[in-house]
């Protein structure tokens, strides 16, 4: 994957990073319901599992934009990769615990979602924090807390001032009138993204959503 070197001094962001780098640094945390209806009604009539859809649908528009593949690589450069992967929370119900995983991206749904149930029938059952070697340098971050519909959603990592790329996270999703609504939290460095990104990413990913004949086999 190839990755690419920003140069600051030449960057439109340049005052914006040195700011939330230095003078005040700062991430931030938005929460958002987006309309999944016809999309979990498609998903069951398919029998295909809605948490590898949603983990597609959050790569691709991750994939999109680049402040969300802005990060600093292994020598401190900053840059950002051509694409990125997702690497994943699984949870184990025997003992409680939770596992990260993570599956190379494919534009085509119907390639992700195969790698995605062949990496969990391998390393699905395995305990520990990450059950896949080799994990590229090229991964974010998709979690999933599936039995709280939460209405706010904050991380905080405490030496993370330096970690630049998005943090996703979904609820329950729950009823409410007519619609199922998901609860979705993006975490997001400053640095790198403003307001209007994470806007843009809501954005898209509820059209995305809204356009699933497009992309669901």
């Amino acid at each position: 994957m190839n990755f690419h070197q920003i140069h600051i001094e030449n960057w439109n962001r340049k005052e914006h990073f040195h700011h939330y780098m230095s003078g005040a640094k700062c991430a931030f945390n938005m929460t958002a319901n987006l309309d999944i209806t016809e999309l979990l009604r498609a998903l069951k009539d398919r029998k295909i599992k809605f948490y590898p859809a949603f983990i597609y649908m959050v790569t691709r528009i991750v994939n999109k934009h680049r402040e969300f593949r802005t990060t600093f690589n292994e020598k401190g450069i900053l840059g950002y990769w051509d694409e990125v992967v997702p690497n994943y929370t699984i949870f184990h119900k025997d003992d409680g615990t939770f596992s990260a995983l993570w599956t190379d991206y494919s534009s085509d749904f119907s390639t992700f979602y195969r790698d995605y149930e062949s990496d969990l029938n391998v390393f699905g059952h395995k305990k520990g924090l990450w059950v896949k070697e080799n994990v590229p340098p090229y991964t974010f971050s998709i979690s999933s807390i599936p039995w709280v519909n939460f209405s706010s959603f904050e991380l905080n990592l405490f030496k993370g001032e330096d970690y630049l790329l998005p943090i996703i996270t979904c609820g329950k999703y729950a009823s409410n009138g007519n619609q199922i609504l998901l609860p979705i939290s993006i975490r997001v460095h400053h640095a790198a993204c403003d307001g209007y990104h994470v806007g843009l990413f809501l954005h898209d990913l509820q059209q995305l959503i809204d356009d699933y004949p497009d992309w669901l086999a």
